[in-house]
């Protein structure tokens, strides 16, 4: 496997995991970067069960809009639930 098909895997086993532990509160939280960006492409397949999501950057907020993912503010966000970030790390 490649690098960024081992980014890929752990992002696909991070959102199995977030998909397996939603509820009607769960907020995620997702950071920056490309493992994110893959995590976030993932989430996507499941976006009608997302409550919420808040970004760490400008530029997850846009690619989480861009797939329909709503996008709080952290400071008017309830309870972040789950914050994935540096899967890869």
């Amino acid at each position: 496997m490649d690098q960024n098909e081992l980014k890929k895997a752990v992002a696909k086993a991070a959102a199995d995991y977030v998909k397996q532990r939603l509820d009607d509160h769960t907020v995620i939280g997702v950071g920056t970067g490309s493992t994110a960006n893959y995590f976030i492409d993932y989430l996507a397949e499941f976006r009608d069960d997302i409550r919420a999501t808040v970004a760490s950057s400008e530029e997850t907020a846009r690619r989480l809009k861009a797939h329909n993912i709503e996008v709080l503010d952290l400071n008017a966000a309830p309870e972040v639930t789950i914050y994935v970030d540096g899967a890869d790390e």
